[in-house]
């Protein structure tokens, strides 16, 4: 079974994740079938992408699958990472992409819908970023995405606390561009993806470009790059990561030792 839908209509195309039963996992499968639909976009040179779960999701995604991710000794979110990389496709796509965000947008999901250039929610949406409650070290790319999309009083809160934030809150932290009711929201955004459309391509391709370049423009020296790599590898070398792992697939409380 197809995990993702895709839909091109007057330049504008949908990516639709269609996988419930698992609450729209970030697996590997899931997103090559993001991805592949993005190459496909990108040829036939779409002029908008909206981003979405099926109509009425109680889950936008979970995000990361955890059962994929590596065992100890490994980084979790390497540059090859499928996560790493469905980013990276939503941030360098030459076409804005729109991201209709319905039910729980969650971990390495929360990044991804993120990563899209307008965030439309409905009133039931929450959003929450839980590397701490596995134990995963997040990568610098990562967190650049957070911090150029929240204020980072807030990154840090739900980074710390892993606890979810509701849309009224993401709304008023510029997080998201509008709240609508679920029966209001797909013509609102493909109202949207139509203004897109309809202005003048390469200038709106190169904008798109331009800002994105602007935004990752955080120098960094090789000292401290590899001090942040070191640090990481503290993590996903410990006992606490193993652990994580363990207790999430257990379905149990996880009992962390800071070791």
């Amino acid at each position: 079974m197809a995990l993702v839908k895709k839909e091109l209509v007057d330049s504008i195309g949908t990516i639709v994740m269609d996988n419930p039963a698992k609450r729209n996992v970030l697996s590997d499968a899931m997103i090559h079938g993001i991805t592949d639909a993005l190459a496909g976009f990108r040829q036939q040179e779409v002029r908008a992408v909206v981003l979405r779960a099926t109509p009425g999701a109680k889950t936008w995604s979970s995000g990361h699958d955890v059962n994929e991710l590596p065992g100890k000794g490994r980084d979790p979110l390497s540059w090859n990472d499928p996560l790493r990389v469905l980013v990276r496709a939503i941030q360098e796509f030459p076409a804005p992409i729109v991201a209709l965000l319905e039910g729980g947008v969650w971990g390495g999901a929360c990044e991804a819908a993120l990563a899209c250039d307008i965030l439309v929610a409905t009133p039931e949406t929450t959003f929450a970023i839980t590397p701490a409650k596995l134990g995963i070290p997040y990568n610098l790319g990562g967190l650049l995405t957070l911090i150029n999309a929240i204020p980072l009083p807030v990154v840090k809160e739900m980074l710390f606390t892993a606890q979810p934030i509701p849309a009224t809150q993401a709304l008023n932290l510029g997080m998201v561009n509008y709240i609508k009711e679920a029966d209001e929201i797909e013509p609102f955004v493909m109202g949207i993806a139509r203004s897109i459309a309809q202005n003048a391509p390469l200038s709106v391709t190169v904008m798109k470009e331009q800002l994105r370049l602007l935004s990752s423009a955080h120098p960094m020296s090789p000292n401290v790059f590899e001090r942040v790599q070191g640090m990481r590898r503290i993590v996903y070398d410990s006992h606490d990561y193993q652990e994580g792992i363990a207790s999430f697939k257990e379905k149990r409380k996880p009992v962390y030792q800071g070791k």
